[in-house]
């Protein structure tokens, strides 16, 4: 597979600008699970993608979306000197991430083709997660569809993706009640020909902790439960705060698969 792996998330992986740790959970109510997680160190690419199409389906595309994803970065990103190649706010990078995100859009979308479905149909993800290029660049995040990135950073939690929903598109145009529901999206990798990831660059400091997850986690936990979540978390217990978050997303209700992965940079 271009010469990378998915490692199994439930062990600690050391990347180029931290540590990290995840857990997939099927949840207390659905019989599989779709989402997917990755960790792959040798890339410095961390990504989480929540399936949907049913049984099977949603399994593939979300496992599949992660599979082109690292694939395509192996295969295309430059060799050598890294300072020589990621000059500048990461344009370089920012364009080979675009066309990647972009193949694995197509590769899902001809697999639904094949298998005889219209347009908007068929298996489909969303796809969220963070790639460092190159050691000491900045981090680029991207997002397609409603699983988020957040930061904890100095004991405040930020947002970093936002998510490509009815129900947020409705409470931008401060649209009154009733609103969408939450969970219908506006756009994922894999059922539509065409599709527009979201990908921006941020500095990584030292003492920062990402979360990547999906909204079996972020739909039943407030932002503010989250955060005290994470305000406890070093390097050595990622492990436990992941745990932790899901068992909060269960408690909370949540109904879908729970999916959580940290990155700890350390100070």
């Amino acid at each position: 597979m271009n010469g990378w792996q998915q490692l199994s998330p439930s062990t600690y992986h050391r990347l180029p600008m931290g540590v990290a740790f995840g857990i997939s959970d099927t949840g207390t109510v659905r019989s599989s699970n779709q989402d997917n997680l990755l960790i792959a160190p040798e890339l410095g690419l961390l990504a989480v993608a929540d399936g949907m199409g049913g049984h099977q389906g949603g399994e593939v595309a979300s496992a599949e979306a992660l599979r082109l994803l690292a694939g395509y970065l192996a295969a295309h990103r430059p060799q050598g000197d890294p300072d020589a190649t990621w000059t500048g706010p990461a344009a370089a990078a920012r364009d080979l991430l675009q066309h990647a995100l972009l193949e694995v859009n197509a590769n899902l979308y001809a697999a639904n083709n094949a298998a005889g479905h219209s347009d908007g149909m068929g298996m489909g993800t969303t796809l969220t997660g963070l790639w460092q290029p190159a050691p000491a660049s900045p981090l680029l995040v991207f997002h397609v569809g409603d699983s988020r990135l957040y930061r904890y950073r100095d004991g405040q939690l930020a947002q970093l993706t936002r998510d490509q929903t009815m129900y947020q598109q409705a409470l931008d145009m401060g649209a009154a009640e009733p609103l969408p529901p939450k969970n219908l999206l506006l756009q994922a990798m894999g059922p539509s020909p065409a599709v527009q990831p979201d990908v921006q660059a941020y500095a990584a400091l030292p003492g920062d902790l990402y979360l990547l997850c999906t909204d079996g986690l972020h739909g039943p936990c407030s932002p503010g439960a989250i955060a005290a979540a994470l305000s406890v978390a070093h390097a050595d217990s990622l492990h436990t705060v992941c745990a932790s978050l899901v068992d909060m997303a269960k408690h909370d209700g949540s109904r879908d698969n729970i999916t959580a992965l940290l990155l700890h940079i350390p100070a």
